[in-house]
């Protein structure tokens, strides 16, 4: 808990830009885990909007469960995808889980064998698991083209993903 919790500040330091960012995010995140969803919500929202990675992924995830928030994939996803393309892995992991069970998208495991390979390699421990799940409900034709699009998305600063 305390590796987490060390993570996500250096994170929301590197990413917010200060210490009063990061104690934001840090109260938006003891918020959370104490079950205050409508104070995680006032502190994240707006580092979100202010392009804090952690914050947005954090946001995402609050949408897909729909906690202190009508749930609303939609809301989920965009911003999972803003995080993403920052190389928040933990948001890239979250779009192959997304993607992987069909929930706010159509489900496709080509897209989400490349998210879950993207996160894999930005360091989510659980990321290859995930992955090496839907490969197995994949063709080797589709696994190809999914570490393809993997490559081509992270050579192009995850700008080129897919959508």
């Amino acid at each position: 808990m305390k590796l987490i919790r060390a993570t996500i500040l250096a994170a929301a330091l590197v990413l917010g830009g200060g210490a009063a960012l990061a104690q934001d995010f840090n109260k938006g995140f003891e918020a959370y885990q104490a079950g205050d969803f409508a104070t995680a919500l006032k502190e994240w929202q707006p580092l979100a909007e202010q392009g804090d990675a952690g914050a947005q992924n954090n946001l995402g995830a609050m949408y897909i469960k729909g906690e202190g928030v009508f749930q609303d994939y939609a809301e989920g996803l965009k911003w999972y995808r803003r995080a993403a393309e920052q190389g928040q892995a933990r948001a890239q992991n979250n779009l192959g889980a997304m993607h992987g069970s069909g929930k706010g998208v159509p489900q496709d495991h080509v897209m989400a064998h490349m998210w879950y390979n993207i996160a894999a390699a930005n360091g989510v421990e659980d990321a290859p698991v995930f992955r090496d799940e839907i490969a197995a409900e994949m063709t080797s034709s589709d696994i190809s083209k999914a570490q393809a699009m993997a490559r081509e998305c992270m050579s192009g600063g995850y700008k080129n993903c897919g959508w």
